[in-house]
């Protein structure tokens, strides 16, 4: 890649790959002061930059994530990276995480994480089922938080915590879909309306 110019210089810049490549580990950027700096419950580590900064995002500023690449690029190397930071960084009553995995070997060893809801899925039919749960459930959740006058969950949930006894508070929930493609083939009409609801609304419900 060409950069012309270089900001705040007056240099062209040409990036040259390293003559020897290092294999990034998700240990160390987790254990880094930038990841504890970010002090988001959805932080996620994400790798490092050209000049070997970790690379760190939240997940519920962005708040849906396309990983896209060639078949062997790594895709499920990183979605598995993520449920890794998320399920190190919240408590299963903070968090519940719905994998969904069509492929069955990726994310199959999530099964018996406390954090999950259910197993992993693997089954189309199973599938459908709970992308239409996750859509029922937002709803539900945006009839609590008009109950409640709140505008998002984090309000909701700070109201409930100084309500103790009526209301408990909700867990953010994280939708994993590991080869979504495979998805769209077999189930095009029904995968697209229900994650396309779930991208315009389900932010402010934690989802």
């Amino acid at each position: 890649r060409i950069q012309a110019p270089v900001p705040g210089r007056n240099y062209v810049g040409i990036e040259v790959p390293n003559s020897r490549t290092s294999v990034v580990r998700l240990r160390p950027i987790l254990e880094g002061e930038s990841f504890n700096k970010v002090g988001k419950p959805l932080a996620i580590a994400l790798g490092r930059d050209v000049s070997g900064q970790p690379v760190i995002a939240d997940l519920s500023r962005m708040p849906h994530l396309l990983i896209a690449g060639a078949t062997g690029s790594g895709k499920s190397v990183c979605i598995t990276s993520i449920a890794a930071c998320l399920a190190m960084n919240n408590a299963p009553e903070d968090l519940r995480l719905v994998m969904i995995d069509s492929k069955m070997v990726e994310l199959i060893r999530y099964n018996g994480l406390p954090h999950l809801l259910g197993k992993v899925e693997t089954d189309i039919n199973r599938i459908m089922g709970v992308l239409r749960w996750v859509v029922v459930e937002m709803e539900h959740r945006y009839r609590l938080l008009e109950g409640a006058r709140a505008r998002d969950i984090d309000v909701y949930n700070r109201r409930a915590a100084s309500r103790k006894e009526n209301s408990r508070a909700l867990p953010r929930i994280v939708v994993l879909i590991d080869e979504l493609a495979d998805l769209m083939m077999n189930a095009p009409d029904q995968t697209e309306h229900n994650l396309v609801r779930l991208a315009q609304m389900a932010r402010a419900t934690g989802i």
